[in-house]
């Protein structure tokens, strides 16, 4: 479907053309349309599909459309890395209008602090918050959202996961009962219906590949010691072969440690964790984004928060604990119809979480053999039987029972 299609403002289907977009994805074409109605909305879409321009533009064509606008639209986001990806989008949707934005995170400096409080008395149209700043603003009466239109919550399920339950509720209680309530969510657990339920009213569903990796990922799986990890890395980081490489680490110290381990052997790499403060984070992921970091480390929060065109390579250091979780970790290869390669490195511990993934996504991920040099694999490292129970290849040796 091509823009063109939905009537929008002609400002804003300008600043689309300038960025070269011309057809909508499936989950903008589905979701622009109800949005532009004015209806509640609960879309689950995966990463990399089109998602926040589904819920942008609708809501930007609205606003352009209007006088009295200021304070008109919250999108709510789990970390400020998303918050300011959003921004960024709504920025450059926006450069042919003149709607204006706002980003209210924690970890800011005084001075930016002080930009937040200067908007938010004047008025802004999109208001773009992590819960907790977004709360304390609200309780000390500085940011009015009692003539709030649009309320849109991105990435919801990664909201509960991370405990905001109780903030989404709070801020529910300073906004209007008549609005338009839009929540997307990569994934739809059963608390995020429940959620739903509460918030929003006769809402329309669209459900696009749910818990479903892009098609154009190519995903693979060794079964490796913990020792030969970054062994292994070594021989798979071809920097000719993938330029761009993100790596997941299931905790913040091994973050730090990887990333050492990585720059001793010579791999331009930077960890990215939350000991960084604001403008040590933001550096560091421009520096990837531009390409001039070609490997970049982080926790699951990263999975969530980065929005990096031309990644070609995702690697599990762990398995995440979470099978929804893994989706999000690839999800950052093979956007925008593209592709790319996610490898997971599987230690024995982890070949239960590893058998959950594959029962999520309803297909047997791809064994590599681990190569010969690196020596035995004992019995117990033999994967388990895949999720559709198709035989599988057997690259591991047996040891003798025990009569």
């Amino acid at each position: 479907m091509d823009f063109k299609d939905f009537n929008f403002n002609p400002d804003l289907l300008e600043g689309l053309l300038a960025m070269g977009f011309r057809n909508a994805t499936p989950i903008q074409e589905q979701a622009i349309p109800l949005i532009l109605a004015d209806k509640d909305l609960i879309a689950c879409a995966q990463t990399g599909t089109g998602k926040t321009g589904a819920y942008l533009l609708p809501v930007m064509n609205k606003i352009s459309l209007q006088e009295n606008r200021h304070n008109n639209t919250l999108i709510l986001a789990p970390t400020r890395e998303l918050a300011q990806q959003i921004d960024l989008q709504v920025e450059a949707l926006s450069y042919f209008t003149n709607i204006s934005s706002l980003t209210v995170y924690g970890g800011g400096d005084g001075i930016a602090y002080e930009q937040q409080k200067r908007s938010m008395r004047e008025g802004v149209d999109i208001i773009i918050a992590t819960p907790g700043r977004l709360i304390s603003h609200l309780s000390s009466g500085l940011l009015k959202l009692d003539q709030l239109q649009h309320l849109i919550l991105d990435e919801a399920d990664r909201m509960l996961d991370m405990g905001f339950y109780d903030d989404i509720m709070k801020i529910i209680s300073f906004l209007p009962e008549k609005r338009q309530t839009v929540l997307f969510s990569a994934t739809m657990p059963p608390k995020i219906r429940t959620l739903a339920a509460k918030l929003l009213q006769n809402p329309e569903q669209i459900s696009i590949a749910i818990s479903q990796p892009a098609a154009g990922i190519n995903q693979q799986a060794y079964f490796i010691h913990d020792s030969q990890k970054v062994k292994l890395l070594t021989e798979i980081m071809n920097p000719e072969v993938y330029p761009s490489v993100l790596i997941f680490a299931s905790t913040k110290e091994k973050v730090k440690n990887l990333g050492k381990v990585l720059r001793g052997l010579k791999f331009k790499a930077e960890a990215f964790h939350s000991d960084l403060d604001q403008k040590e984070r933001e550096a560091i992921l421009s520096e990837f984004k531009n390409k001039r970091v070609p490997v970049l480390i982080g926790t699951d929060v990263l999975s969530r928060g980065i929005d990096v065109e031309g990644i070609s390579l995702v690697i599990n250091f762990d398995v995440p604990h979470d099978p929804e979780d893994y989706v999000h970790r690839i999800g950052r290869t093979a956007r925008a119809a593209t592709t790319g390669t996610a490898i997971t490195l599987v230690n024995e511990k982890d070949k239960r979480k590893f058998a959950n993934i594959e029962k999520l996504i309803d297909k047997a991920i791809n064994r590599i053999p681990v190569p010969e040099h690196f020596g035995p694999v004992t019995a117990s490292d033999t994967p388990e039987k895949p999720a559709n129970n198709k035989p599988r290849r057997k690259f591991f040796k047996k040891k003798p029972q025990a009569k």
